[in-house]
């Protein structure tokens, strides 16, 4: 697939998404999206695929027409394949008869995994065992990927490592945090600490069954995110500290490599992984990637009008010529 010049892409321009009247802040976009707004009924098949570790994948796949696509969704910190932003976007797919694969990363599915290890934002071995899965099964079908939040960071990750090699011929961002550290230290900051509340619940209560599991697991003793990477993230997967992980893994330092066709959304209303930690002269000066950076709007929740805006506009970027 040859690469178009960013002046010729065929994307909807910045402008071109339009606010529903009443979501009138970032918040409100990122709140009212993931609680409150319809989430679609999507026939999946939940399947599980062995990892090389000894470890499963858990994965949904709703199957459309023969002759296109397959793409692989990968979602957000403490998300699953059930959220809403997977859902509908799985649900507009299949309206245009594309078939999807949905990971949910490790402990984040209906069962703990099996591994004392988690997932986190830089862990692309997952991405490649997901891609290798799809090609063996649909191996006539071109296969593209979109990611949310930290699945669009680990996504950028493998472009950027595998760069001209990478099985994904077109790629979707939305919400990427592109520096992790920043992004971590942000969460702690006025409202935002709400939705830090909500990850670290979760995180904490599977922390607790993969100590039953494997009780020599480190014990927390923090109340941010940046205590859960740097007490327990980090060590269990490897790195020194939450730093080492933060500076490692951080989708900053990979867009310059990526060689493969990508769409970044992001709005610059997002509280949760702000715009303004993107590496804009990187992101210009890569010919491979294309941005679309709106005014309005929150992390991975565009409330629109017309409706439906954010996956319109993912399909049409995937689908294009």
């Amino acid at each position: 697939m040859s690469v178009q010049q960013k002046s010729d892409v065929n994307t909807p321009s910045n402008a071109s998404f339009k606010n529903a009247w009443w979501a009138f802040n970032g918040h409100v976009h990122t709140v009212v999206s993931s609680q409150f707004l319809p989430v679609a009924n999507v026939d999946c098949n939940r399947i599980e695929i062995p990892t090389t570790d000894n470890d499963f994948l858990e994965l949904d796949v709703v199957k459309g027409d023969f002759d296109k696509p397959v793409v692989a969704i990968f979602h957000g910190l403490e998300g699953s394949s059930e959220r809403f932003y997977v859902r509908n976007l799985m649900a507009t797919l299949y309206e245009h008869g594309i078939s999807s694969v949905a990971m949910n990363f490790r402990g984040c599915g209906r069962r703990i995994n099996d591994q004392p290890r988690f997932y986190h934002s830089g862990e692309t071995n997952d991405y490649f065992t997901l891609f290798d899965w799809i090609n063996e099964h649909y191996p006539t079908r071109e296969l593209f990927a979109v990611g949310f939040s930290l699945g669009g960071n680990a996504l950028i990750k493998s472009l950027g490592e595998a760069q001209l090699s990478h099985p994904v011929k077109r790629a979707v961002a939305v919400s990427p945090p592109y520096d992790l550290k920043r992004g971590s230290i942000n969460l702690q900051k006025g409202f935002n600490r709400v939705y830090e509340l909500r990850f670290m619940r979760t995180l904490k209560k599977k922390l607790a069954l993969k100590r039953e599991q494997y009780p020599e697991l480190p014990n927390f003793s923090g109340s941010t995110l940046y205590d859960f990477d740097d007490q327990i993230t980090a060590p269990v997967h490897g790195f020194n500290n939450a730093d080492h992980y933060y500076e490692s893994c951080s989708s900053k330092g990979f867009l310059s490599s990526v060689q493969t066709p990508l769409l970044l959304i992001h709005s610059k209303e997002d509280t949760l992984t702000p715009l303004a930690y993107a590496p804009f002269s990187v992101i210009e000066d890569n010919e491979y990637i294309q941005s679309i950076f709106t005014e309005k709007g929150g992390h991975v929740g565009f409330i629109s009008s017309p409706r439906n805006w954010l996956n319109q506009t993912i399909v049409r970027w995937l689908m294009q010529d």
